[in-house]
């Protein structure tokens, strides 16, 4: 049986440099195709509001939603005037990918009569909300997979450990189909991934390189200025940093926080500048001024405290339950477990326990904790990396009829959020039985699916998802085959 060696950050031997990983980048590829190649509902209120203010600032250069207030639930009204409730990251994320867009097809909103039944503005509309989602949530999940891979493979010095963690993360849970989405949930868990990669690489042997309190400060940075919450998810994160660097002179770690805060202050200093822009003070927030939600108006903008009740239903309730749409999640308490009680991992399996608890609780703290449309808890989105880092040390220790039913375990938790992101991703609120009717009854089964191939390309939507597993499969073939080459050149202890 395999076991896991020594925690030793990023001086570990082993996997080959990131950079020259071809496992690493063929997760990469397979991650970013799967995600980039589906896509959801452009007038979901949730994409669309996030749209509509990039629209407003790539061509009015102002934040104001007036002209599409009436097509979207989700917005603020401050004075006489509608703006995205939305915390702006994504918004300022799209506004290049659109800025583009418009100056390639020559187009802008001011084109078209903006309504639900123009479809000249809805096609309009769509493209730029599926580049974003291409180019931004999806790119930043697949990243966020080939850093959760090199994490754990180095961990445990097992190059296919590493490739369970990367597709359980990425492929067998909602990740995949919030990655359709411009939602800012999976791209949040991403960010949180990135900066527990950079943090963990960047300690535990000897001098801290000051890239990594870099891609740490910028990383969680970000991840407050997609959805502010993550101020509160963020924080394991900083409190992992500060254990690793416990033994380094004050003096190098008052640089190295010197350079995570100065590279977190730039995504504040985006927030304050659109925060500005839009409602002429930085310090004001979309949420304070949201219509139709009252609810948001209990505790700290809809947070209050966590509800247990609540919990039971975002692990365990058909409707919202977790474990009904990632159901190789239940094997990360074992792994997370295994960590606790080794004691060279024991320090990183409390901080995967606590960010992964956390966001649980600050769904179950939610007045409106359900999500409305959404299928799976898509508030607990962020704590699904740390979750597959147990999977992933799982993996590593477990015997080989254990590695099997897990490894069957992942294969139905990928076909399942295969149906998710090819189908519905945001299953109706008051449907019950959210993956069983809404998603496959409702949506797959009939062949209600959207692809590149059939929105784009003239193909029927069974052709697509029929497209999309053969190049899928095809990448997965070359990364299986590279895994074994790397596992043959870098075996695991026994």
């Amino acid at each position: 049986m395999a076991t896991t060696p020594p925690d030793a950050g990023g001086t570990m031997t082993g996997p080959v440099k990131l950079r020259h990983d071809r496992v690493a980048w063929l997760i990469l590829a397979l991650v970013w195709f799967s995600c980039a190649w589906f896509g959801s509902w452009e007038f979901n209120p949730n994409n669309a509001v996030r749209m509509f203010a990039t629209l407003s600032l790539v061509e009015d250069g102002d934040a104001t939603i007036d002209e599409f207030a009436p097509l979207t639930i989700d917005k603020a009204k401050f004075g006489d005037h509608y703006y995205s409730d939305k915390a702006p990251g994504i918004t300022l994320l799209s506004v290049p990918v659109v800025a583009a867009a418009d100056v390639v097809s020559g187009q802008s909103s001011h084109d078209f009569i903006p309504g639900f039944e123009n479809r000249e503005f809805n096609r309009f509309l769509k493209i730029r909300i599926r580049l974003v989602a291409a180019l931004v949530c999806a790119l930043f999940s697949a990243i966020a997979a080939m850093l959760l891979y090199d994490l754990v493979a180095r961990m445990t010095r097992s190059v296919d450990a590493g490739v369970v963690t990367a597709l359980s993360y990425a492929l067998g849970t909602t990740i995949w189909g919030w990655s359709t989405t411009i939602f800012g949930h999976a791209v949040v868990a991403a960010l949180l991934v990135v900066a527990t990669w950079a943090v963990w690489r960047g300690t535990g042997g000897g001098r801290v390189p000051r890239r990594y309190p870099l891609i740490a400060g910028l990383a969680l940075g970000l991840a407050v200025l997609v959805e502010h919450s993550a101020l509160i998810a963020g924080a394991p994160v900083a409190g992992l940093a500060w254990w690793r660097t416990r033994g380094v002179s004050p003096g190098e770690r008052g640089r190295i926080v010197a350079v995570a805060l100065a590279a977190g202050m730039v995504s504040l200093v985006a927030l304050l500048g659109y925060n500005l822009l839009a409602f002429g003070t930085p310090f004001r927030l979309g949420y304070s001024g949201v219509t139709d939600f009252a609810g948001m108006q209990q505790g700290l903008f809809g947070l209050t405290y966590p509800k247990p009740v609540v919990l039971y239903e975002l692990v365990f309730g058909e409707r919202r339950g977790i474990l009904w749409v990632a159901p190789i999640l239940i094997v990360a308490p074992f792994g997370l477990a295994a960590m606790i009680r080794s004691p060279s991992m024991r320090a990183m399996g409390w901080f995967a326990v606590i960010a992964a608890v956390l966001p649980f609780c600050i769904n179950a703290s939610y007045y409106y904790w359900d999500g409305g449309n959404a299928t799976g808890p898509r508030h607990a989105v962020p704590a699904i990396g740390f979750l597959a880092i147990g999977i992933g040390v799982f993996w590593a220790q477990a015997t080989r009829w254990s590695r099997v039913a897990t490894a069957a375990l992942l294969a139905g938790s990928i076909t399942i959020n295969m149906v998710i992101a090819s189908a519905e991703i945001t299953a109706p609120g008051g449907e019950p039985q959210a993956l069983r009717k809404a998603v496959i009854a409702d949506r797959f089964a009939p062949g209600y699916l959207r692809t590149v191939a059939d929105e784009w390309w003239g193909y029927t939507p069974w052709q697509g998802l029929a497209i999309w597993a053969v190049v899928a499969g095809l990448l997965a073939g070359l990364m299986l085959l590279a895994t074994w080459r790397a596992q043959v050149r870098t075996p695991t202890r026994s």
